[in-house]
């Protein structure tokens, strides 16, 4: 559990660790590797800073005290998850559902689709809520089982991803302090999300047999399934690597990425030297390490690490409950942090100022909250 309540932990581990999977799954070419060692050693420097920081997570007692259903804190928050529901079932109803018309529509935003998505995208946030916030069993796991099917729907990995991750992590942070970590809950839940992962992968992008990357002997080895998550994990840092040893700038990436309106964010179908244009995402960093080379993506790498710190410090002394959205949302940015950018976009940044408003607008309410049906059955 120490290691759990160290911040830099969501966002050390799955560097590392998509570095290691990385050299495992690709036979990389000459200069590749300096990236990589920019990566793991940025960090290092992080995990050493944190150390030093001394800030770590509430304790878990902080946690499993607080109770939010029937709270006006509460109820804020099951009004916000019930807009969010609102609106994927608008998602559904007004356009194609990917799952089920076309596995590529999951990519068609005109008619107004992309302004739904901007809250429909939000699905995630119901798990954690529904779990927090509703007393009645209904309401509650029909707000998980929402957050989990409405990303499978549309084949929005991502999202899925999110979802998992956050019950997944209030389940660990909401048991019992003197019990062990509930392995056989969090195993089920992993389990469940590669699977439908590999499955939504090949649904989505096709088979993997055209790409000529330069795959290492254990990848080749590998069965489909498996081949989609090393993919997945290894593509960003590979990405990163390729272009830190070419030398390759171009700051309008990172323009669009942070300015809202300024321009398409995709990275396929563009100037970047990619080794494959469907293999297309270079992690957190990669906008930075374009803009500014290395010196800007390791000050990236420090900027999300004090960005997690803050949502870390947002936590004490008592878990308010939109903290709680916003530590989330940030230590699963991190956690994909080797994968594409999730942190340093505006629709994030929309997402923290919101919550940081309905926590406002929570602390207005009378004493007393209304209440949305949460009645015990």
């Amino acid at each position: 559990m120490t290691l759990l309540r160290l911040p830099s932990t969501w966002l050390v581990l799955p560097l590392l660790f998509a570095c290691t999977v990385t050299l495992l799954t690709y036979d990389l070419p000459d200069g590749y590797g300096e990236g990589l060692v920019l990566l793991a050693s940025c960090a290092g420097a992080v995990l050493l800073l944190d150390v030093l920081a001394g800030k770590r997570l509430p304790p878990l007692a902080r946690f499993r005290a607080r109770q939010y259903a029937g709270t006006r804190e509460g109820f804020v928050a099951l009004a916000f998850a019930l807009a969010v529901l609102a609106f994927c079932l608008l998602d559904l109803a007004l356009f194609p559902v990917a799952l089920v018309d076309d596995p590529h529509a999951y990519a068609t935003m005109e008619g107004g689709r992309e302004h739904i998505r901007h809250i429909s995208d939000m699905c995630w946030v119901m798990p954690p809520i529904g779990l927090l916030c509703a007393r009645h069993r209904g309401l509650r796991w029909s707000l998980v089982a929402a957050g989990l099917v409405f990303p499978v729907l549309v084949i929005d990995r991502n999202r899925l991803l999110n979802g998992l991750f956050a019950l997944a992590l209030v389940i660990v942070l909401r048991r019992d302090a003197r019990a062990p970590l509930p392995w056989k809950r969090i195993a089920l839940i992993a389990l469940v999300g590669a699977s439908v992962f590999s499955v939504l992968g090949v649904l989505r992008s096709g088979p993997l047999a055209g790409l000529t990357l330069p795959f290492s002997a254990l990848y080749r080895a590998a069965p489909q399934g498996i081949k989609w998550l090393l993919l997945y994990v290894s593509a960003g840092p590979y990405n990163f690597g390729a272009i830190e040893s070419r030398h390759y700038h171009d700051a309008s990436f990172l323009i669009h990425q942070v300015v809202p309106l300024s321009g398409s964010v995709a990275t396929a179908g563009t100037g970047i030297p990619l080794d494959s244009p469907t293999v297309n995402v270079g992690t957190e960093f990669f906008p930075f390490l374009m803009a500014w080379g290395p010196v800007g993506a390791a000050a990236a790498v420090f900027a999300l690490y004090l960005w997690l710190h803050w949502s870390v410090r947002r936590l004490w002394p008592n878990v308010p409950l939109f903290g709680l959205l916003i530590f989330l949302r940030m230590a699963y940015v991190c956690l994909m942090a080797p994968f594409a950018p999730q942190a340093f976009i505006w629709t994030n940044v929309d997402f923290i100022a919101l919550c940081l408003l309905l926590q406002l607008f929570a602390a207005w309410l009378p004493a007393r909250a209304p209440t949305l049906s949460i009645h015990p059955t």
